[in-house]
């Protein structure tokens, strides 16, 4: 039978779905009260819509039913399991030897997951990308990216580095530039006298 002077079928409830009220999804018609979340039924708009196969969610039931488990996902210590719902994660088997439990390479794996796995040449803690300055080829802290002598805040047209630590251009040329009369050198001074 003809649709006469009717639109697309809604996906929800497949009545007519005039253009006045009609939201697309998905290359789908919706009306309006019926574009709802298939779990809480909340209503949804382009911005907070999911969409798994033909089903529509929004981003906090999406999350819940289909995104990542585990502690730090908002499901907290009842879902630290990664096996498929359903799955007894009962006692394992295990060796008659106890493995040591490495330390180092459970905070090194931490640290890469949070961000922290580089370290500031001066202070030793972790840099963070919103408080790292790179210089001789380290990461540091914007506070402790300072000459190490005369403790003056560097960027990166005054720092100069020697043996891995910062120097401002004046302690660099004092300490470490050439030496010489007209160079700034008073011993050389005292002998020509």
């Amino acid at each position: 039978m003809p649709n006469w002077g009717g639109g697309a079928k809604c996906a929800a409830c497949e009545k007519t779905v005039y253009h006045a009220e009609e939201i697309q999804c998905n290359a789908r018609s919706f009306h309006k009260t019926c574009f709802i979340c298939m779990s809480c039924r909340k209503g949804l708009d382009s911005t907070t819509v999911a969409v798994h196969e033909s089903e529509i969610y929004c981003k906090s039931c999406y999350g819940k039913k289909y995104g990542p488990k585990g502690y730090g996902y908002g499901q907290g210590a009842g879902a630290l399991s990664s096996d498929p719902p359903g799955q007894d994660a009962g006692p394992q088997p295990h060796d008659s030897k106890p493995r040591p439990a490495s330390s180092k390479s459970t905070a090194n794996k931490l640290s890469q997951k949070f961000g922290g796995s580089d370290r500031c040449p001066r202070c030793s803690k972790a840099v963070y990308a919103a408080e790292k300055v790179m210089g001789a080829g380290k990461p540091w802290h914007k506070t402790c990216f300072r000459c190490v002598l005369c403790g003056k805040s560097l960027e990166s047209t005054t720092v100069t580095d020697k043996d891995g630590e910062l120097y401002c251009k004046v302690c660099y040329a004092k300490n470490f530039g050439p030496k010489g009369f007209g160079l700034g050198n008073a011993a050389m001074l005292e002998e020509r006298q």
